[in-house]
């Protein structure tokens, strides 16, 4: 294999305007299930003694009892100290938790540390999150992860992903590209070059290393159409089918779905309340075991696929199976596995199954764009010969929006 092109632009510099992640600042606002989350509410809403609530909310030197905080954009939560708080429980939301776990939280600013408003701003149903990986020598894994919902940007390899938003603004408005890449782009290809099609080569072939993320850039309008149509099918498998649709290429909206043969069932019943010790994969069978219950067919490369070098399955159900600290929210738990937990499996499997493919025509794909040898005229040279780059430094921050009206604290208008 031919060495790879170090011309090759920075994700920095393509995507200029990148968030760190969300910092909650503790556990128990967040769970694999809405209705614990409730009665978590409850309880803290409960206790009338400043001592006890303060404990049960977990306070740190960012929030507590009465931090003065605003609304989430786009959450009309109560604003008033959460030393008074009677209410009942703000309605939880799905976020993307670490690049695959989905979780709901409780949208209620006054429990999150850090909450990245500008992020909450232009979440809706045009928006893509690329969550930019760790940097990990030792681990194959790809540079980038993809998600519809609102992602807390955590890494199971305990080191913190940038956010990168495909869209400035809500709506799909304002891409968050460097200014005129596409045209650049589309005069050298010969053909209309988009934002989605720009985020679809990235997630084609972004590849990590010590100084950053990195992008190769097309050498002509074959590659160009690979690429976009791998990184297409990229963006739709992580998002499990919500962003990147065209049912003329295999790729509804919705539910992913395995061909007949390989879609996995539950073949015994798993158990009402599996402990976390339970779960193995028998590569025997091709199949998951959590105690006497049994889950196939189940793919080697499913179970084998990682996240921060770990397993995506094995960390997924230690997080719904794993008891809270004593006295803590986070011990309240929902009591029974339910049928839904079941089905989110079953997904997850799927769409496991489905990315552990992918993984390998990426690098078949990684292996053909280092065969083209250096980019010269097409990497940052080019880009800087054009003016594309340096990004102007009013990229790498967030746009205004206006389109939330948000409440200050004690129900202040807030002005942005």
């Amino acid at each position: 294999m031919h060495a790879v092109s170090d011309d090759a632009p920075l994700l920095h510099d393509l995507m200029p305007w990148s968030v760190r992640p969300l910092r909650i600042g503790r556990g128990w606002p967040m769970a694999p299930e809405p209705s614990c989350l409730r009665e978590r509410w409850a309880l803290l809403t409960a206790a009338h003694d400043d001592t006890a609530r303060g404990t049960l909310l977990h306070a740190t030197r960012a929030r507590g009892l009465r931090t003065p905080v605003a609304q989430l954009p786009g959450h009309r939560t109560p604003t008033t100290a959460l030393a008074r708080e009677d209410g009942p429980c703000p309605d939880p939301v799905r976020v993307q938790h670490g690049p695959f776990d989905q979780q709901w939280l409780i949208p209620d600013h006054r429990l999150i540390d850090v909450a990245r408003p500008e992020l909450w701003r232009v979440a809706d149903e045009h928006q893509v999150f690329v969550l930019e990986q760790p940097h990990l020598p030792d681990v194959p894994e790809p540079a980038l992860a993809f998600s519809a919902l609102l992602p807390d940007g955590r890494s199971p390899a305990g080191k913190p992903s940038w956010i990168r938003p495909l869209y400035r603004r809500p709506g799909g408005r304002d891409p968050n590209l460097a200014p005129g890449l596409t045209d650049w782009l589309a005069a050298r290809l010969g053909t209309p070059v988009a934002p989605a099609d720009v985020l679809a080569w990235i997630a084609a072939t972004a590849r990590s290393g010590p100084a950053g993320c990195t992008v190769p850039l097309p050498d002509g309008p074959a590659v160009w159409r690979d690429g976009v149509a791998l990184g297409a099918r990229s963006l739709w498998l992580h998002t499990r089918g919500e962003r990147a649709v065209d049912p003329a290429a295999g790729r509804d909206r919705g539910r992913l779905r395995l061909p007949g043969g390989s879609r996995p069932y539950v073949r015994s019943p798993l158990p009402a309340v599996p402990a976390p010790e339970e779960l193995e994969f028998d590569a025997g069978e091709g199949a998951l075991r959590i105690g006497d219950g049994l889950v196939a067919p189940v793919s080697a490369g499913a179970w084998e696929l990682t996240s921060g070098g770990v397993r995506v399955l094995e960390l997924w159900y230690e997080r719904r199976t794993a008891p809270g600290a004593p006295g803590t929210l986070e011990a309240l738990r929902p009591a029974v596995w339910t049928r839904a937990v079941t089905s989110e499996l079953l997904e997850l499997i799927s769409e496991l199954t489905l990315l552990a493919t992918l993984r390998e025509e990426l690098a078949d794909f990684a292996d053909r764009l280092a065969s083209v040898g250096r980019a010269g005229a097409r990497g940052s040279t080019g880009l800087r010969s054009a003016g594309v780059l340096p990004v102007p430094a009013a990229r790498r921050r967030p746009a205004s929006v206006l389109e939330h009206h948000e409440e200050g604290p004690e129900g202040q208008f807030a002005l942005l």
